[in-house]
């Protein structure tokens, strides 16, 4: 029995080491960051003129949100001077639109829409730069007053957005 028991301590010490290992090197996010970038750096993002009717800190919410979500799931270092890494942009819109029509000429929905347009820039491997244009929507009722609901939409939507150019700039998707 002592046998046994020695046999059992073994192979579950063997599982939880060999365990403690896969996770220390697999990251569920799978970010993909070359091990010479560093830094980087978000420009305050541009507010266009197509954009007018969002609120004037918007762009600024928009840059240090993307700030703190690649700072927070990501090695990389804050760095203004001479980034290993970039991000710029502009928001581009800021739509509210009717959605769902229903009878009496009249909606049942609003379509809230944010579109941006982000530049990232490698500066350690320029054949990783791209332009890419991102835009993602929520819905809320015709009958809601939007000031009293849009600071939520906006957090929504900016989480979504936030996921989409981390991902694009740091996962292999």
């Amino acid at each position: 029995m002592g046998q046994t028991c020695k046999s059992r301590f073994l192979i579950k010490s063997f599982i939880v080491i060999f365990m403690s290992t896969l996770i220390g090197c697999y990251t569920f996010k799978g970010i993909s960051i070359p091990n010479d970038v560093n830094t980087f750096n978000v420009e305050n993002f541009q507010l266009s003129s197509s954009a007018s009717a969002a609120p004037a800190d918007l762009s600024q919410r928009f840059s240090e949100g993307l700030r703190t979500k690649i700072r927070s799931e990501s090695r990389l270092k804050y760095n203004t001077n001479g980034p290993d890494v970039e991000f710029s942009g502009t928001i581009e819109g800021f739509n509210i639109r009717p959605e769902a029509p229903i009878a009496g000429n009249t909606v049942a929905l609003n379509k809230f829409e944010i579109i941006i347009n982000v530049t990232f820039v490698n500066n350690k491997d320029e054949s990783q730069n791209w332009k890419n244009s991102f835009s993602f929507f929520r819905t809320f009722a015709s009958d809601q007053d939007f000031l009293s609901v849009q600071d939520g939409l906006i957090n929504e939507i900016f989480k979504q957005l936030y996921e989409d150019v981390f991902n694009k700039a740091f996962t292999s998707w």
